[in-house]
């Protein structure tokens, strides 16, 4: 039969996605990348979001990753358009995100001649991904063939299981790419006779045994030392985890330092050893001093609290991290491993030999201080942060999760929405699905990431965030619009980088207000509006719990803006963090 070499190519290798069970493809129009375009729009089993803004393909790809809990295809045209990506997938690499970045490019031969929209493309992700292809023209040779579906098969294994993130392929192609301009006559029967090897990564025995030695020392300790910390770092917990957490440090009788954005702090589970105002605790040498640990397993992504992280960084003793794919979370670097395994199934294993050893904590002054510790803490938030007046920043986080329904989910914007969302929420019996972009910790598609987890969730979504960010990524508002993305954003305007008034360069008036806070003076009810979307200023916390339930029912985007001032925000932490080391001097 007649064929087109470049669309029989991409055809292949988008069937065999779809083999892999994957079903979900963000395009950016060009025309280099035609081919793969027209594979994956005439695949029924493939869903499409097409995208004009490659930054916002990118980052909405890792909202709708997370969401589907499975890899996301992007497609992209070639040179600058490339480039564009680059934030998002360095965000996919930091989080572990599970992306499959497909770029068209020229054919070799024309790098580096001044060839138009070429640019040396090979690699070019280099430094934030989990693995490169880079695939020759198109060639319909059997070996060729089942090279381009072991890459299909391998870009899938790699970024789902064996090395979670993101992956490369760069395709080069040359012209013609519509499927009806022929290039080829081709036998189909070929096709039934391709076969590729499949390729496992198995863990070693080393691995193992590395693995065993080190429960054996945690075992060790946690039977010799009362003083045991257990952190809950973001990006770390179900329902699953949260029941073997919860029961190790019942069995051990042990406090939790949870991270509002491990979603410890939120749900039906009854744990008495949840601690959530260590930040403020930490604030306080004088507390500090009295509660040193004298070892911390720490779960899960670093920490959002500095004063945390730093607290740890002084500290001389035992500390195991444990992730699924033994990531480094310790810039301190004094960590003594990162031991290579699921959390949950750590929890498990170190409950079982516990149990089979009939070891139980029963009683442990150290942590029945710090939960006295914890209550008076939040006995002072009640007062201070949860009955201030209208408007503030402190505040928004807990009015927000009292109002929505559990079960929602809830992405938190970076700089001081992150912050004061682990400073400041309380435990609740409701459910949340929190997600943040931690990875790299950038202002730049966050509203992107919002609208992916939105897209194909049937939750009430939530995007807490601040002016600059909105701002800077205004462009994700068309697809919002375009798709009918109910997405709830709370806007926080405070009129620039709010966050900036805590360092020391805020004293510098005249530099600080022009080059760090760089309000951008912009009045969004006409932009919002001339998305489509719905927008209310409100004006007391009655006014926002009100319009957040009425957002609920409307079937587009809405942003509720609160407007605030920064400096009033900033005086309201410090008057309440002083209250805290003063309540503490006297009491503790």
């Amino acid at each position: 039969m007649k064929v087109n070499r470049n669309i029989l190519w991409t055809s292949i290798f988008v069937d065999e996605l779809v083999k892999q069970d994957i079903h979900h493809v963000c395009i950016s129009p060009g025309s280099r990348n035609t081919p793969l375009i027209y594979s994956f729009a005439v695949n029924k089993k493939i869903k499409t979001y097409v995208h004009i803004d490659e930054r916002v393909s990118g980052f909405f790809a890792t909202g709708l990753a997370r969401a589907i809990n499975k890899p996301v295809v992007i497609v992209c045209t070639s040179g600058t358009a490339t480039a564009e990506l680059y934030p998002a997938i360095i965000e996919a690499y930091q989080q572990r995100i599970p992306l499959i970045v497909c770029t068209a490019d020229r054919p070799g031969r024309l790098r580096f001649l001044g060839a138009n929209q070429t640019i040396n493309q090979p690699n070019l992700y280099k430094n934030h991904i989990r693995k490169y292809f880079d695939l020759d023209l198109p060639d319909l040779s059997i070996d060729r063939l089942n090279l381009l579906k072991s890459t299909a098969y391998n870009a899938v294994n790699i970024s789902s299981t064996i090395d979670k993130g993101p992956v490369h392929i760069n395709f080069p192609f040359e012209k013609p790419f519509e499927p009806d301009a022929y290039t080829d006559i081709f036998n189909p029967n070929i096709l039934k006779e391709l076969s590729f090897v499949e390729t496992y990564k198995n863990i070693s025995k080393k691995e193992i045994r590395s693995v065993n030695s080190h429960l054996n020392q945690i075992i060790d300790l946690i039977k010799k030392r009362k003083k045991v910390l257990l952190i809950a770092g973001p990006d770390i917990s179900d329902f699953e985890f949260s029941n073997q957490i919860y029961k190790l440090s019942t069995l051990i009788n042990c406090p939790i330092f949870a991270d509002a954005a491990s979603n410890l702090r939120f749900g039906e589970i009854d744990n008495k050893n949840i601690i959530i105002n260590y930040d403020a605790m930490l604030r306080s040498k004088n507390i500090s001093k009295k509660i040193k640990p004298e070892l911390i397993l720490q779960f899960g992504r670093i920490i959002t609290s500095k004063s945390l992280e730093d607290y740890i960084a002084e500290l001389n003793i035992p500390r195991y991290m444990i992730n699924e794919y033994g990531d480094w979370f310790d810039p301190a670097n004094k960590s003594i491993a990162s031991i290579k395994m699921e959390p949950i199934i750590f929890c498990s294993e170190i409950i079982r030999i516990l149990e089979d050893n009939s070891f139980e904590r029963r009683e442990n002054k150290w942590t029945k201080n710090l939960l006295l510790l914890d209550e008076k803490i939040n006995i002072l938030k009640s007062e201070l942060i949860s009955h201030s007046k209208f408007p503030n920043e402190p505040r928004i986080t807990n009015e927000l999760l009292k109002t929505i329904p559990t079960g929602s989910n809830i992405m938190i914007g970076n700089s001081m929405p992150i912050r004061d969302f682990d400073y400041f929420a309380n435990k609740y019996e409701s459910e949340f699905n929190i997600f943040n972009n931690r990875g790299a910790s950038g202002i730049d598609g966050i509203v992107s990431t919002a609208l992916g987890i939105a897209i194909e969730s049937l939750k009430p979504t939530f995007l807490l965030i601040g002016d600059l960010s909105f701002y800077y990524d205004l462009n994700s508002l068309l697809i919002a619009k375009q798709l009918k993305i109910p997405l709830i954003i709370i806007l926080i305007n405070n009129d620039g980088g709010g966050i900036f008034e805590v360092l020391p360069i805020a004293k510098y008036k005249d530099v600080f207000s022009t080059f760090f806070k760089a309000s951008p003076q912009l009045e969004f009810n006409s932009i919002v509006k001339g998305f489509g979307g719905f927008y209310k200023r409100v004006n007391s916390w009655v006014d926002f719990r009100s319009n957040i339930i009425n957002a609920i029912k409307r079937k587009s985007f809405s942003v509720i803006e609160i407007k605030t001032d920064s400096k009033k925000s900033l005086a309201l932490r410090k008057k309440f963090w002083e209250a805290v080391k003063s309540e503490m001097k006297n009491n503790f």
